[in-house]
């Protein structure tokens, strides 16, 4: 007797699995009704990619509302969004979405409790290391140096040009997370998006002065007081900046007044990590690392319970400022040392 099962025309073949991009397409088609949520106190890539979504979701007749616990911060007020931006779920009022995208977090925990406890349908998309894929369906690529460029992605996916405020949106994810094109994942691919971009429309210029005019004097007077304060560590290659209560205080700032520090430290001639400890509340301070090349500031973090990318990350510690600044500049000296050790075979 002939044995069928071996043979190819009538073996049942496994169909190919949709890839995570084909998926989305899928389940935008198949609702109408999408909630975008990026994690609290928005960057300049969860925020813009946020917006950029929800005007490429109206683009395509859905109805969408964008959601962030902490609400927009004060320095990108000038960013236009497509539709409402709500910080309770209670907002939404007879809005009921089909299915909820979550952007640009690392984990459940940076959207918020209210998220992460609601009955609401995930659609993860991210660029972290580590995350844990949360969603009912996930799209989690580490090599995209911006969730901007995997929204960028879904655009043409759906053949929706990048002009307008969805290319100004996306530009901005992607300015953001690249450190205006200066960071490591500065990729061909990152250029050739962003000159799209540009040569859709946007004005680079204009631009420019809305993204980098949002300092206030706050800030000056708060930088002030923490670089009076600077310490470095291992020859210098470990830059720490401390920022206590009492200085946002004395100098009337907010924690969006630090954005910025740890990037500046790091300018530094001989440094390879920069850190800056923030104090939160007392006893819970947070810590923004950053670092070039291969020096791996995620490892730091994770030391902490905390995560992002090879070369700029954050953590919160628990303790007083002057344990924190201990024990992270303990951590960080050994991954540092760690780098500079020789394999063995």
């Amino acid at each position: 007797m002939r044995d069928h099962t071996k043979n190819p025309e009538t073996t049942p073949r496994t169909a190919p699995q949709a890839t995570p991009l084909v998926r989305i397409r899928q389940l935008i088609d198949a609702n109408q009704r999408f909630l975008v949520a990026s994690h609290a106190n928005p960057d300049g890539d969860a925020l813009g990619s946020s917006a950029a979504l929800g005007a490429l979701l109206q683009a395509l007749g859905k109805d969408v509302r964008l959601y962030n616990s902490t609400g927009r911060p004060k320095f990108l007020e000038w960013l236009p969004l497509p539709c409402p931006l709500v910080t309770s779920l209670d907002e939404l009022g007879d809005f009921v979405p089909d299915w909820a995208f979550v952007l640009d977090c690392g984990d459940m925990a940076r959207v918020g409790e209210e998220i992460a406890g609601s009955s609401l349908q995930l659609v993860n998309i991210d660029h972290h290391l580590g995350n844990p894929d949360f969603g009912a369906v996930n799209w989690v690529d580490p090599s995209q140096a911006a969730v901007g460029c995997m929204i960028a992605a879904l655009a043409r996916e759906f053949g929706v040009p990048l002009t307008g405020a969805l290319g100004e949106s996306l530009y901005l994810a992607i300015v953001s997370d690249t450190g205006q094109f200066s960071y490591g994942n500065t990729t061909p691919d990152v250029l050739a998006l962003a000159s799209e971009i540009v040569g859709s429309g946007l004005d680079v210029g204009e631009f420019t002065a809305r993204w980098q005019n949002q300092w206030t004097l706050s800030r000056l007077r708060l930088w002030s007081l923490a670089l009076a304060n600077v310490q470095v560590y291992d020859d210098g290659a470990i830059c720490v900046v401390g920022i206590t209560r009492a200085m946002l205080e004395a100098a009337q700032a907010t924690k969006e007044d630090c954005e910025g520090l740890v990037e500046t430290i790091r300018r530094v001639r001989g440094v390879r990590m920069s850190i800056t400890l923030r104090e939160e509340v007392a006893g819970q301070i947070r810590i923004s690392l950053r670092s070039f090349g291969d020096d791996d500031a995620q490892a730091v973090a994770q030391h902490f319970g905390g995560g992002g990318h090879r070369n700029a990350s954050g953590a919160t510690f628990v303790g007083t400022m002057t344990e924190a600044e201990a024990a992270v500049v303990a951590a960080a000296s050994a991954v540092l040392t760690s780098m500079q050790e020789p394999a063995h075979g």
